[in-house]
């Protein structure tokens, strides 16, 4: 079977190397364009473009799939579409371009969490258990019928990122099988069921602590929003960066207020305290919380004040 592969970031690469090794052609591979990174911004290739020079495989470069990208996808005549966290919509004609449509690997159980942070809502919202899923493209959000879902109990402690990670080493090979199951006709879909939950973009806002909140909550926004746009509070009238925090049996204290409870620096929140462990004050890098509140010439600080 011959297919169009759709991806942009490094969780799309393990599904790539996955469907490259099997016995299927992959006509082209279609990612976003080279983007600038780092501090002198120089423009990278995504992770997706660079395995697919490594496999040899043939690169359509594209920020939306608009009516060049269709052209240049239809010219191939795939059998399948496969896509995975490309960063863009498939509309019509080119969700019926291939012949057998499109399919995506989603990190989540559908239909829980539909959308573009499927992870990092599923860790802001404390699920215990996630996981993977493969479904049939329709115009609608992440509606369409599945073929196999993959369960996994999400790690204590684990962040967006640690989660993605997992998740995308799971779903290559359950993409992989489903692809091989289209190929031969073994594959089927079923609706959706249960009631539907979204799952937007994150935004900056999504990272501001309310240090108000009960600790569990706190600590769950922070795993789903660590690494990006990060948690975030103030300190001296400056933005403040919690970059790791955990439960602590330290005494109450009032939200925000810090101080430290033998070997730990505690913040205060609206039930029992949280352990900082790594921060980031306004104009300096990531420290450890201890060395942070050491450097203080004030007899206990407040966060978020």
């Amino acid at each position: 079977m011959r297919l169009v592969f759709a991806g942009t970031p490094a969780v799309a690469v393990p599904s790539l190397r996955a469907l490259a090794s099997g016995p299927h052609e992959i006509a082209a591979v279609v990612t976003r364009s080279d983007a600038p990174l780092g501090r002198k911004r120089v423009l990278t290739p995504s992770p997706v473009a660079q395995a697919a020079d490594e496999l040899g495989l043939p690169v359509i470069k594209a920020d939306r799939l608009d009516a060049d990208a269709t052209a240049r996808i239809a010219a191939l005549e795939p059998h399948l579409g496969v896509i995975v966290a490309y960063g863009g919509l498939v509309r019509e004609p080119l969700l019926s371009t291939p012949d057998r449509g499109w399919i995506n690997l989603h990190f989540s159980l559908l239909p829980r969490w539909r959308g573009a942070a499927p992870v990092q809502r599923a860790l802001i919202a404390g699920d215990a258990v996630t996981g993977a899923s493969v479904f049939q493209l329709v115009a609608a959000l992440d509606a369409g019928d599945v073929f196999a879902e993959e369960r996994y109990e999400v790690p204590s402690g684990a962040t967006s990122a640690d989660l993605l990670d997992a998740l995308a080493d799971i779903g290559a090979p359950l993409l992989a099988r489903v692809v091989d199951g289209i190929a031969d006709g073994t594959a089927v879909a079923a609706p959706q069921e249960g009631e539907p939950t979204l799952a937007p973009k994150l935004t900056l806002d999504d990272g501001a602590l309310d240090l108000t909140r009960d600790a569990a909550s706190l600590l769950h926004q922070i795993a789903g929003v660590t690494p990006e746009p990060g948690a975030h509070t103030t300190f001296d009238g400056a933005r403040f960066k919690v970059l790791r925090a955990s439960a602590s049996d330290a005494p109450p204290l009032p939200p925000g207020r810090v101080t430290a409870s033998g070997k730990e620096v505690v913040v205060g929140t609206g039930t029992s305290p949280l352990r900082l462990e790594t921060v980031q004050p306004a104009g300096k890098g990531a420290m450890n919380a201890g060395d942070w509140f050491r450097g203080l010439r004030i007899d206990q600080p407040v966060l978020g004040a």
